[in-house]
């Protein structure tokens, strides 16, 4: 008699992890995905024009405001107050805006000594949106919020801020302000500066024959051309320096006549706007066209009143061309250590020995790798090429101080161990076939690796600078170090001649975030320039990585047929 046999099936083992390494991908998804959010958030609202609310209180909340029944500004934040701050009244209250505050941008730091403040929404009576409100960005003191009064010329003339013709004119003093506010900088950064930089040679050369106390003929005659040729630039200098001066006067010809929130009147000269709009008659075209302009100046600009007001342009541009030169500088050294490891070295505990040792390179903190950049770029290196070929400068350094240079290399030395283990990877990925193919036609060991071998495995050698590009990148604390600052009046690369000026201290992104986030004075000003910069930064790294994932792809598919 024939038993029937059942079978229950096998469940497969593992799968429990499976699901518990898929609810981890989905929970490290979701928390990239709400900081990138909020970033965006945060950083893309700062430029957005909001409307001015003129806020009126009862009068317990002008007493504890001090400040009158009016206050006139940007609401940035609403929330709940603090209950060590509300009072016993205020906790027994059934009325829950007893217990909320909203945070007003108010501007006007020079009239109320603070841009922020925080008021009680149980003391707000109404708020009212007048459309006669302007906000005004300023060269000083931040942004102005107010109510125009009149425009008043150098000769006598005024316009009332009711006359038709007030806003065209405003726009066109605003308008002839600007272009005399560029012939400013052209004349001061650029031509004074190339000026200031060729007498700051000149002196530092005039210096050195100095300090010789038996001068020859020949450095007497060396000396008095060099103070030739200083009177000469002095000489070129004082008619620059005049018609700079002349055009800073004519900012001051015009003057706008405001009023505050608190009734006074306040003179604010026209040549120091920006810009200005009113905030609560744009329409949804204009606030989108204001919107892209914020963007673009922002991304544009340099930075003014201690990096919390103006744009971010020399940081952008320090941080691209400090990645650009650590990039250079990384792979060839990265690249021929890899080849080395993995195709001539003969392996074995020694090797194996310098493979742990570069894996432990990797995990070592920055901050180590800024203090030997310091001590070997900038000391030893910089030191030692000051003396060799800026002896007359000294004791003055040159390269023996912080530059993009030595912080490019301390950020490439840094970054070396992930390009050599992904070439490593790379080239042990190729098929051993391929290098006995070529090598049974005849070639040597170095062609098969230079034509065969590497072509293959670029993709991957990409790989590793696409790593090593997101970490340099974003990396600050050994910038501190070697050569970042908060402000750089000149950029690394520009029109004078050597073009690039490798020892220059830089601005970049990242210490730009920590520097508005905690050494500025005023951290609530500066709160949205910090999403803001920061998402700049994302940005940019973003597009650093694309264009080498780019290039890594095209070159997977040209050599696609070499990786069998």
């Amino acid at each position: 008699m024939n038993e029937q046999r059942t079978f229950e099936p096998v469940k497969p083992a593992g799968e429990p992890l499976v699901w518990v390494t898929a609810m981890g991908l989905a929970i490290g998804l979701t928390m990239i995905a709400g900081l990138m959010t909020l970033i965006l958030y945060n950083g893309i609202g700062v430029f957005w024009p909001k409307r001015v609310a003129l806020v009126e209180f009862d009068e317990a909340g002008a007493t504890r405001f001090q400040g009158g029944l009016h206050v006139m500004g940007i609401v940035t934040i609403e929330q709940d107050r603090d209950l060590r701050d509300l009072t016993p009244e205020q906790l027994q209250s059934e009325n829950p805006d007893d217990r909320r505050e909203k945070q007003l941008f108010m501007g006007n730091r020079d009239a109320f000594g603070q841009a922020f403040a925080f008021f009680n929404v149980g003391d707000i009576v109404q708020i009212t949106y007048p459309p006669n409100v302007i906000r005004a960005e300023r060269v000083e003191w931040g942004d102005a919020i107010f109510i125009p009064v009149r425009l008043e010329d150098a000769d006598g003339e005024t316009i009332a801020a009711d006359d038709p013709e007030f806003d065209r004119v405003l726009r066109q003093r605003v308008r002839e302000a600007a272009t005399r506010r560029a012939d400013i900088n052209r004349i001061e950064r650029h031509q004074i500066g190339r000026i200031n930089l060729q007498m700051r040679e000149l002196e530092l050369e005039e210096r050195f024959y100095l300090r010789i106390e038996e001068r020859t003929a020949a450095e007497e005659a060396a000396l008095r051309n060099i103070r030739q040729r200083i009177a000469e630039l002095n000489a070129h200098y004082e008619p620059l320096a005049m018609e700079a001066n002349a055009l800073r006067q004519q900012q001051r010809q015009h003057t706008l006549v405001y009023e505050v929130v608190t009734g006074a009147e306040r003179r604010l000269a026209v040549g120091d706007i920006i810009g200005y709009h009113y905030p609560n008659r744009l329409t949804l075209g204009g606030r989108t066209r204001l919107f892209f302009a914020h963007i673009g100046s922002f991304l544009s600009g340099y930075p003014r009143e201690a990096n919390t007001e103006g744009g971010i342009f020399p940081a952008i541009f320090g941080t691209f061309v400090m990645t650009l030169i650590m990039s250079i500088a990384v792979m060839p050294f990265g690249v021929m250590a890899a080849i080395y490891l993995r195709e001539y070295a003969k392996q074995g505990p020694f090797v194996r020995s310098v493979r742990i040792a570069i894996n432990n390179l990797a995990g070592v903190p920055s901050i180590v790798f800024g203090i030997f950049g310091l001590g070997f770029f900038v000391y030893f290196v910089g030191g030692s090429i000051d003396q060799l070929f800026f002896s007359r400068a000294l004791p003055t350094p040159t390269f023996g101080t912080g530059g993009i240079l030595w912080a490019a290399l301390t950020l490439a030395l840094m970054t070396v161990p992930v390009v050599i283990v992904a070439t490593e990877e790379a080239l042990a990925a190729v098929s051993r076939g391929v290098r006995e193919g070529s090598l049974a036609c005849g070639a040597s060991k170095w062609q098969t690796i230079q034509h065969l071998v590497l072509p293959a495995a670029a993709p991957g050698i990409l790989t590793g600078l696409v790593l090593a590009m997101a970490r340099g990148a974003g990396e600050v604390a050994p910038l501190m170090l070697v050569g970042v600052v908060a402000l750089a009046p000149n950029l690394p690369i520009d029109s004078l001649f050597p073009f690039i000026h490798l020892e220059r201290k830089f601005m970049h992104l990242g210490f730009h975030i920590y520097d508005l986030g905690f050494q500025s004075p005023d951290s609530e000003a500066a709160k949205p320039m910090v999403f803001a910069t920061t998402l700049v930064l994302i940005l940019l790294v973003v597009v650093l990585n694309l264009t080498a994932i780019l290039v890594r792809n095209h070159l997977r598919k040209k050599y696609a047929a070499g990786t069998f």
